[in-house]
């Protein structure tokens, strides 16, 4: 173990590959993951069932649908206003510290929308009453019962009906049916048997993030959780005890107390997906992701595309396309690489090959 004195700007992307279970995991389940990493976003939900099973031992991505499946992990709102995934131990609480802070957001575009009061408790009223029973319905079957009860879908309004839904604590995410997802009724798919105080959830949640994410700043965890500044500082002030700081280029990281900072005896090469948490869990991403790359592997308008890490460098990207009998997977580095890295990318790909059970054929710029 060494000295957080000895840490380095370096060290942090390593770091991170290691809390965050990417080098190399503890876990065996999808749910293990997702309850350690205490939420993980998950818009571009393909791309999110690799960002588990990338980070458990063993994984497929039938096992992390399997988990969807029976309830272990849900799909839902909270948080920043999008997607995630969320341990079912986990979303109760989580909802009820975040979701008031999400719909206070919500407030101006929803009077756009014409989304008042009366309209969502309608709306909430119809939701449940299709879902009761267990019932597990897509989006295109709910949005038609809210549309047969004078619920209108112009300007994507359902979308936003839908999420308010979720924030509610009405719907999660349901049972893949058909290769769609769908919805169900939350307090059917996980009864709440247990609520935290407001000072106990967001001393979990910090303890959650700082530990599964770290090395980490407060701005970080700011970002991450979507928490105001005031609540934030709460939240590491009550946690802080269990950690250490350390001072990097002016800003101050917070670490676990014992850390170990060995250099692996190889190149470590990953693929890790869109919108991975290695990335966008951070609101400083130049540890692993130089200013200059940044526009290459983060469109403007907030796109975060699959990443090639190196070391814990992003150095690339990746897109895949699935064919019947295999998956083309297509590179593009940020500068050339020689046939040693084309070689690491490759045997990195055997995971993703393993996970996604087709072959893989890679095409390298």
């Amino acid at each position: 173990m060494n000295s957080l004195h000895a840490v380095k700007p370096l060290d942090i992307p390593l770091l991170r590959l290691i809390n965050q279970q990417i080098l190399e995991s503890k876990f065996t389940m999808a749910k293990e993951v997702v309850g350690w990493m205490g939420a993980m976003q998950a818009q571009d939900f393909n791309m999110a069932k690799w960002a588990v099973g990338s980070r458990f031992m063993n994984s497929t991505n039938k096992l992390v649908e399997s988990a969807i499946d029976d309830g272990q992990i849900i799909r839902t709102h909270l948080l920043r206003p999008t997607w995630h995934f969320v341990s079912a131990d986990d979303i109760h609480w989580m909802l009820d510290l975040t979701a008031p802070r999400i719909k206070a957001s919500m407030r101006s575009r929803d009077k756009e929308l014409g989304l008042t009061d009366e309209v969502i408790r309608k709306s909430n009223s119809i939701l449940e009453n299709a879902l009761e029973g267990g019932m597990h319905l897509s989006r295109e079957e709910l949005v038609a019962k809210l549309e047969e009860s004078h619920i209108v879908n112009d300007n994507n309004r359902a979308s936003h009906v839908l999420m308010r839904a979720e924030l509610d604590g009405i719907i999660c995410s349901g049972k893949i049916k058909n290769n769609k997802q769908t919805y169900t009724l939350l307090s059917e798919r996980v009864p709440k048997t247990t609520t935290l105080n407001r000072d106990e959830a967001l001393y979990l949640l910090a303890l959650k993030y700082f530990t599964s994410h770290c090395p980490a700043t407060l701005q970080d965890f700011v970002w991450w959780s979507g928490l105001s500044v005031v609540d934030a500082k709460k939240a590491l002030e009550m946690v802080k005890s269990k950690f250490v700081s350390e001072t990097i280029n002016d800003q101050i990281y917070w670490f676990t107390s014992t850390i170990n900072i060995s250099k692996p005896n190889k190149d470590l090469v990953h693929l890790l997906p869109a919108f991975d948490e290695y990335l966008i869990s951070y609101k400083d991403r130049t540890a692993s992701l130089p200013l200059e790359n940044h526009i290459k592997a983060v469109s403007n308008n907030g796109i975060f595309k699959p990443i090639i890490v190196i070391n814990g460098k992003v150095v690339g990207i990746w897109k895949r396309t699935i064919k019947k009998d295999k998956i083309i997977l297509e590179t593009a580095s940020f500068q050339s690489h020689n046939i040693s890295i084309q070689r690491m990318i490759a045997e990195a790909s055997t995971y993703y090959e393993k996970f996604m059970n087709k072959k893989i054929e890679i095409i390298s710029d």
